[in-house]
């Protein structure tokens, strides 16, 4: 029997005659704040609430219907399999009905039903969620960005008095936590970060407008809204329903993927997630505002779990529950404002060597940017990274480009506090103390690991080499081989054999 307490419209969306095709019943019914979801089986129905919170207002019929389309709109991109169509509800009598011949009463957007343990979040909850498939979903948020829209409306939203507007909230909104899962410490520490942020990059906001990262992005891209279905990755329930929550930089998506997993103690996914998405985009300087939106991120959760405390209607057990995930999110959100010293470390070694093998898994244990000579010099080359490159892209004039972009990138991260691992043969010695040079000019910790196996090794592993963005052949690498280490570099190098295993090797 329906709950009496439920509007009739509700009550009847419960009834298995309402719809027009079997369910599977009972029907199951899941409210939150803004909306009533149906499941039905095959398919879901999801209803707005008539509310008005102010960033969200689906107060009149005409609104409901506009967000309702714009739910359909935006979420085609991510999960077009999962979005079907917006229906009309009308009204006879007492009566309604999906799809009436009266005027509509009210609209709901009819998706797909797929199983809930689909969702990354319940296959990450079963240990089910791989590094491949933490790859793969960065090459999927980097497609998605690439046709997501921008124009000159959308870049306004990258300007600093916009961004930062959502952040001063955050902390009005949260002072009555400080003395509960807040402290004044980190209160203080995490708004004077962003202050300062705000007050002395603002050539690095204006770049990223005039480099057009400002896009009608997801805008709540974390595992419980990514799911696994049919053996593609899709990214759903985007906000619709506020402008300056989507329109927003790039990094901002990335972030609350980022942010979610490392919450949850796995900085190795989400530092696969990154690597695999920068490279795919050439955006390694996005990487400069990867710090502030983490905090963003962080707080946000904290906020938003904060407010249950103040729900009377809200049983003590689960505010004791409540406090404990705010605090822990206060303080991630502190914790990314805290200065980090960065740290260059450079991979040398022929073709097949293991080279960026062992790079990867180095990245994903100390959470560091992994950066290949390989994409950059495609990148450079403006071909896409899975074709393979001509004469032209080596070059002699192309490769000395590959090797100044990469020493720019890693001296630029590295001094920001990253981690930042430079994956190319650097056979040649004037370019292993070029790298030296810099290092001791900016004072950054640098190691070089030289990475061999017997030339048998070399020659299996390039022959073998199968979906991957390197273009060396057995040709290539016989002609390959590496200048000795000077006496200034020896101090550096530290020689591995990647016949071993991965754990012995790092």
């Amino acid at each position: 029997m329906a709950d009496a307490s439920l509007p009739p419209l509700i009550q009847q969306m419960l009834q298995p005659d309402f719809y027009p095709h079997p369910v599977v019943e009972p029907i199951e019914l899941i409210q939150t704040h803004v909306s009533y979801v149906f499941l039905t089986g095959d398919y879901a129905y999801k209803l707005k609430k008539p509310v008005n919170f102010g960033f969200l207002d689906y107060s009149t019929l005409e609104k409901r219907q506009h967000f309702c389309q714009e739910e359909l709109r935006l979420n085609q991109r991510g999960a077009a399999e999962l979005y079907l169509d917006v229906l009309p509800i009308t009204q006879t009598g007492d009566q309604f009905h999906l799809e009436g011949t009266t005027a509509p009463v009210e609209y709901v957007l009819k998706m797909v039903q797929f199983p809930q343990e689909n969702l990354l979040l319940a296959v990450f909850e079963r240990n089910g969620l791989t590094f491949q498939q933490m790859e793969e979903l960065g090459r999927r948020v980097a497609q998605f960005h690439a046709v997501a829209e921008t124009n000159d409306y959308i870049r306004t939203f990258g300007e600093i008095s916009q961004i930062r507007a959502a952040f001063d909230e955050n902390y009005q909104q949260t002072e009555i936590y400080i003395g509960g899962p807040q402290t004044q410490a980190q209160f203080d520490g995490t708004r004077e970060y962003t202050d300062r942020f705000f007050a002395t990059r603002q050539s690095l906001f204006a770049d990223r407008m005039a480099q057009h990262f400002i896009r009608e992005c997801h805008g709540d891209l974390h595992l419980r809204n990514i799911c696994l279905w049919h053996d593609q990755i899709l990214l759903f329930d985007c906000i619709e329903f506020n402008e300056p929550f989507r329109f927003v930089d790039v990094m901002y998506d990335v972030a609350f993927t980022i942010m979610d997993l490392e919450a949850r103690q796995r900085p190795d996914l989400g530092n696969a997630f990154l690597n695999t998405y920068i490279e795919q985009t050439g955006d390694w300087e996005g990487l400069q505002l990867l710090p502030l939106y983490l905090s963003r991120q962080a707080y946000v959760r904290a906020k938003v779990t904060s407010f249950l405390l103040n729900d009377p209607a809200i049983p003590e057990a689960v505010k004791q529950e409540a406090t404990q995930a705010a605090a822990h999110y206060y303080h991630l959100a502190w914790n990314y404002t805290k200065p980090r010293e960065g740290c260059l470390v450079l991979m040398t070694g022929l073709s097949g060597s293991g080279k960026s093998t062992t790079a990867r898994n180095l990245a994903r244990r100390m959470n560091g940017i992994h950066i290949r000579s390989d994409a950059v010099r495609k990148h450079l080359g403006g071909i896409p990274l899975q074709e393979r490159g001509g004469d032209d892209l080596y070059t002699l004039e192309m490769s000395q480009k590959t090797y100044g972009r990469l020493l720019e990138l890693g001296v630029a991260l590295a001094s920001q506090g990253f981690p930042v691992i430079l994956d190319a043969k650097y056979d040649n010695q004037p370019l292993r103390l070029e790298v030296i040079g810099e290092a001791q000019v900016h004072q950054i910790p640098l190691h070089i690991l030289h990475c061999t196996a017997p030339m048998e090794v070399l020659q299996e592993r390039v022959r073998q080499r199968t979906g991957d963005i390197a273009d060396a052949t057995l040709e290539v690498l016989a002609q390959q081989s590496m200048d000795v280490f000077s006496e200034v570099e020896q101090g550096y190098v530290r020689t591995i054999d990647t016949t071993q295993t991965v754990d012995v090797i790092l």
